[in-house]
């Protein structure tokens, strides 16, 4: 949902970014949980910055408090988040799914995913070897996701299919 910055200044805000669709939904859904859940923060005070928001959250009260934040992944729980369509999902709902090739074979499984900032990556294992590969998330190299299916269709570049069939001179993808 969203993840902790530095602090920013000296009475306890934060910058934090958001990872919605639309930049200041998090705030709509009530307290954000620590990844752990083993803390709830609600959010006091918000205002736009740039590529983020300063955040104020109830009882973090000095620059102090808001350090212990830093870097902290904030999460809602499912059901408070809104219904999507058909052809929308969340990102978490790609976890778990199977990858296959657009001729169908079996590639791997989604076991993440992550934006470093560029855009959103998806973590495959692939089937057999074990290892994981990191795909950029683009309807390139992803045509089509079955939510509902649960697989997800993956037309892998050349180079990791030829380190998959064991060319150790292939460059690495991730």
């Amino acid at each position: 949902m969203a993840q902790i910055g530095a602090a920013h200044g000296l009475k306890g805000d934060v910058r934090l970014r958001s990872f919605t669709e639309d930049p200041q939904a998090f705030a709509q859904y009530g307290p954000l949980e620590t990844e752990d859940r083993t803390r709830r923060l609600e959010i006091e005070s918000m205002r736009p910055a740039k590529d983020a928001f300063i955040v104020r959250f109830r009882g973090v009260a000095d620059r102090d408090a808001a350090d212990v934040l830093r870097d902290m992944k904030l999460y809602v729980d499912r059901n408070r988040l809104p219904a999507v369509e058909e052809e929308e999902f969340y990102h978490t709902d790609l976890v778990g799914l199977v990858a296959v090739t657009t001729t169908g074979d079996l590639f791997g499984d989604v076991v993440g995913i992550h934006n470093y900032g560029a855009g959103d990556i998806i973590e495959l294992k692939i089937a057999g070897s074990g290892e994981t590969v990191m795909l950029s998330f683009d309807q390139k190299t992803f045509p089509a996701v079955d939510i509902a299916g649960g697989r997800i269709v993956v037309d892998p570049p050349a180079e990791i299919i030829a380190k998959d069939d064991g060319d150790e001179s292939a460059p690495d993808a991730g």
